[in-house]
């Protein structure tokens, strides 16, 4: 039998609008607050955990704080973020149900840590098969693959069978990397990001599920003829 298909939802800034209050947020409030001099742009941490978010402003800026620090200014802004601002992709819940309903295994991959993914999962009634936070991944997050491939081999599928729906250049990275097929939505918040290693790059929710549809169909065709011409 072969693998099923499977996908893959990124949190911020496809599940929930949450990157237009964490990017004013970060650039207005959080890197001022410990950085002295020179700030980064925003791509260059978008889709990163934020623990591996402090390792690199360590290595390539001036920072002039703690990482438990660093990390509480986090955690103090996701509380406020997810509990309070964020709103839910219009027509997100119904559609990972039909996904689920359909037996499409769904999973929500995302580099926040799993008490923030708590807060979205808890306050929009979300369910899913599997939740995969980078901060519990023994090893390198977005861009790196590893994640994605932890949350596939956990879905009990392979990459080719695997669907990922990203925003951001890192995101849109690892899941490349990892031989999934990658769809990347654009929004606002990421006008300008560069996701040319996506296989498709969609706008708003009904072209992104009609993507995803299209996508998993064409997984299943091509998995198909492999079966049909391997006897």
């Amino acid at each position: 039998m072969d693998p099923p298909v499977a996908v893959c939802f990124d949190m911020d800034g496809v599940l929930v609008d949450s990157e237009d209050y964490w990017h004013p947020a970060e650039r207005d409030r959080i890197f001022p607050a410990v950085l002295a001099g020179e700030l980064p742009d925003l791509d260059e941490v978008t889709g990163m955990n934020y623990r591996e978010i402090y390792d690199y402003l360590d290595d390539e800026y001036e920072v002039t704080v703690s990482e438990a620090e660093f990390v509480e200014l986090y955690d103090e802004t996701a509380t406020e973020v997810y509990g309070e601002r964020v709103r839910l992709l219009p027509g997100a819940r119904e559609f990972v149900d039909d996904l689920r309903d359909a037996g499409v295994p769904v999973a929500l991959v995302s580099s926040s840590p799993l008490h923030w993914l708590d807060i979205v999962l808890d306050r929009f009634d979300l369910e899913f098969d599997l939740v995969a936070s980078a901060d519990e991944f023994d090893g390198l997050g977005k861009p790196e693959p590893g994640v994605y491939e932890d949350a596939i081999d956990d879905l009990g599928t392979v990459p080719e069978h695997t669907v990922v729906i990203e925003d951001s250049r890192n995101g849109v990275l690892a899941a490349h990397r990892a031989g999934a097929r990658v769809i990347a939505y654009r929004d606002e918040h990421n006008a300008d990001t560069d996701l040319s290693e996506a296989d498709e790059v969609v706008e708003g929710p009904e072209e992104l599920f009609a993507a995803v549809r299209q996508s998993i169909e064409t997984v299943r065709a091509s998995a198909s003829g492999s079966s049909g011409s391997s006897g």
